[in-house]
C-alpha cells in the first residue's frame, strides 16, 4: 500500500501546487505532497532531466524507472507543457488561476521574459504563494550567476570544512544544496500560507541556495567575525581521545567521549575499558590528576589546532598514548556492542551507519518508518525512506507512487477544462 490511515485529513488537502522546480526543488514538491497537497508536476516535453539519473530500477535506463527520480517525485501528477511556446504559457497561466502555489527553479528573470513572473501570476491570482529557487537570490552581483548543487556548497563555505585537513575540500555527499534548499522553500511556502489565512493575499518567497546551506557551518562565520579566526578541516584521523571515528571488527563508531556538558566523561569509557581487562594504565592515579586537567577550553584548543607550542609538547603525547588504548579497546567490539553497551552508561557512541545499516535499523523498523509503495507498471513494490516528522491527527502519508511522464497531462487538462492546451501538447501515450 502506499498509504495508511486515507480516512484521515491530511495537512494540506486544501491545497495545489504547480511543481515547475525541477530537480533543485523537487523535495519541496514532495514534502508538500506527502502532507496532502495536490502537487502537480510540470515537465518539458522530454522530462525532467531527473529522469536520466541512475541508479535505475533493474538497472533498466529508462526515463521511467529512475530510482533518483522516484525518491523525490512520490504523491505528484505529472503533465508535460512547453512553457516556451505560446500554447503552453496560455496552459500555464489557466492552471495558475485554480492554484495555490507555484514553486520554480529557472534563473532570475527567465519567467518573468515569458510573462510568467510573479508580478504577472500575482495580479490574475492575488492569493498565489510564488516560491523562486535559485543559486543565489534574485537580487545582488552574482544573482545572474550559473549555479547547481556543487557551485553552492562551494560558495555557501560548506565545501571548505568538509574533509581532511591535508586534502583540498571536499564535495559532501548527495546533493545537500537541494536538500536543503528545498527544506527552506517549504518552510517559506508553509509560512506564506499561514499569512494568507489571515490576510487573504499571497507572496513571493525566495530561496537562495547559498543562503540555505551557509548556516551548515554553524559558528564557524562567528569565529571569523568575531576573532579573525578560520575553523579548519578537522576530517576523521585528527582526534582526541574518545572523540572521533573509531575502527570497530564490522566498521566504525563514533565516539564524543571527554566533552564536559555532553554525556558521561571520559573515566566512565576507561572503567568499561577496566572491567574488560583493557585499560592499561589509565586507571593509575596520575593518569587521574591528568584527566582532572582536561577542560572545554583545553578541548577547544586542541580540537581545532589553536593551542601553543608548549600546550601542545605537553598534551600531544598523552592524548596518543590514551588514544591508541581506546582505539586497541573499540576495534575487538562491533560497532553495535559499542553503541548499546556506551548508551547503558550513558556515553555518546554510535555506530557509523552504512545503507544496509539504515535499511536493517531495529528503531526505524520498529516504528514503521519505511513505506512500501506499489509500483504496478513495474510488476512490485519499492521500499521509500519514511516521514521527516509525525502527526497524529493529520498523519504525512505517500498517496502515490511517483508519476510515469506526462502522465497526467489528459486527466489534469480535462480537470481544469483546458481542451485547447490539450490538443497542443501532444502529451506522450499515456501508460496504466
Amino acid at each position: 500500500m502506499a498509504s495508511k490511515n486515507r480516512s484521515q485529513p491530511a495537512t494540506l488537502d486544501d491545497i495545489r501546487v504547480l511543481d515547475l522546480a525541477g530537480e533543485a526543488g523537487a523535495y519541496c514538491g514532495k514534502l508538500l505532497a506527502d502532507l496532502g497537497a495536490d502537487v502537480i508536476k510540470i515537465e518539458p516535453p522530454d522530462g525532467d532531466p531527473a529522469r536520466r539519473s541512475g541508479p535505475f530500477f533493474h538497472d533498466d535506463p529508462d526515463p521511467n524507472k529512475s530510482l533518483y527520480f522516484f525518491a523525490h517525485n512520490t504523491g505528484k501528477r505529472s503533465i508535460t507543457l512547453d512553457i516556451a511556446s505560446e500554447s503552453g504559457r496560455a496552459a500555464l497561466k489557466r492552471l495558475v488561476e485554480k492554484a495555490d502555489v507555484i514553486v520554480e527553479a529557472y534563473p532570475p528573470g527567465y519567467l518573468d521574459g515569458l510573462g510568467l513572473g510573479y508580478r504577472e501570476l500575482g495580479r490574475s491570482n492575488p492569493r498565489l504563494v510564488y516560491c523562486s529557487i535559485t543559486g543565489f537570490g534574485l537580487s545582488g552581483p552574482h544573482a545572474g550567476y550559473k549555479d547547481g548543487d556543487l557551485i553552492a556548497v562551494a560558495m555557501s563555505g560548506m565545501m571548505y570544512l568538509a574533509g581532511e585537513p591535508d586534502d583540498p575540500p571536499n564535495r559532501p555527499y548527495g546533493n545537500q544544496a537541494y536538500y536543503c534548499g528545498s527544506i527552506e522553500a517549504c518552510s517559506g511556502i508553509l509560512t506564506a500560507l499561514l499569512h494568507r489565512d489571515h490576510s487573504g493575499e499571497g507572496q513571493m518567497v525566495e530561496v537562495s541556495l547559498q543562503e540555505a546551506l551557509a548556516r551548515n557551518q554553524e559558528t564557524a562565520m562567528q569565529y571569523w567575525d568575531i576573532r579573525k579566526e578560520l575553523r579548519k578541516r578537522i576530517g576523521a584521523a585528527h582526534r582526541l581521545p574518545g572523540i572521533g571515528h573509531y575502527q570497530c571488527r564490522d566498521g566504525y563508531a563514533t565516539l564524543m567521549v571527554g566533552v564536559p556538558g555532553f554525556g558521561a566523561p571520559l573515566p566512565v569509557l576507561i572503567q568499561w575499558m577496566d572491567e574488560e581487562g583493557m585499560a592499561g594504565d589509565l586507571m593509575s592515579e596520575e593518569w587521574k590528576q591528568i584527566f582532572g586537567q582536561i577542560d572545554l577550553r583545553l578541548i577547544g584548543r586542541l580540537y581545532q589546532g589553536q593551542a601553543d607550542p608548549e600546550e601542545i609538547a605537553t598534551w600531544k603525547p598523552r592524548l596518543e598514548h590514551v588514544d591508541g588504548i581506546i582505539g586497541k579497546f573499540v576495534a575487538t567490539r562491533t560497532k553495535m556492542e559499542m553503541y548499546e553497551n556506551g548508551q547503558t552508561r550513558g556515553l555518546l557512541v554510535a555506530p557509523v551507519s552504512t545503507p544496509k545499516d539504515v535499511v536493517e535499523n531495529p528503531q526505524l523498523n520498529f516504528r514503521n518508518w519505511f513505506t512500501e509503495v506499489e509500483h504496478p507498471e513495474l510488476g512490485g513494490t519499492i521500499r521509500y525512506p519514511g516521514p521527516p516528522y509525525h502527526f497524529i491527527d493529520t498523519p504525512w502519508r505517500i498517496t502515490r507512487r511517483p508519476p510515469l511522464l506526462g502522465e497526467h497531462t489528459r486527466e489534469v487538462f480535462e480537470e481544469f477544462r483546458l481542451a485547447e492546451a490539450l490538443a497542443a501538447a501532444d502529451p506522450p501515450e499515456e501508460k496504466a
